[in-house]
């Protein structure tokens, strides 16, 4: 239980390490990207022709980005996963015919 703690431990002093702590810069530099010009008249015509709020707009662009976001993730694990599964087995059944 201790080991658990302390892996714990040392993996979040570990993220602390490589987090950016110019948020303004960040923040600012951001908020003048033609990205951003974007999005935002994405919002608006999301809430225009949807009848919601900017707020209820924006959310709804997240969100959908995110979902995007995680189905990818989860697919390029998932074929991580099975090449791994692949080479292992090839190993297995190499050192099985040795």
């Amino acid at each position: 239980m201790e080991s658990i703690q302390l892996l714990n431990t040392a993996i979040i002093k570990s993220k602390e390490k490589k987090i950016d702590s110019s948020y303004e810069e960040r923040l600012n530099s951001i908020n003048k990207s033609p990205a951003i010009e974007a999005i935002n008249k994405s919002i608006t015509y999301l809430a225009e022709t949807q009848n919601v709020s900017r707020d209820q707009a924006a959310i709804q662009i997240i969100e959908s980005l995110r979902e995007l976001d995680q189905v990818w993730s989860d697919y390029v694990t998932m074929e991580g996963i099975d090449r791994l599964k692949s080479l292992l087995k090839g190993e297995s059944d190499s050192n099985s015919t040795h």
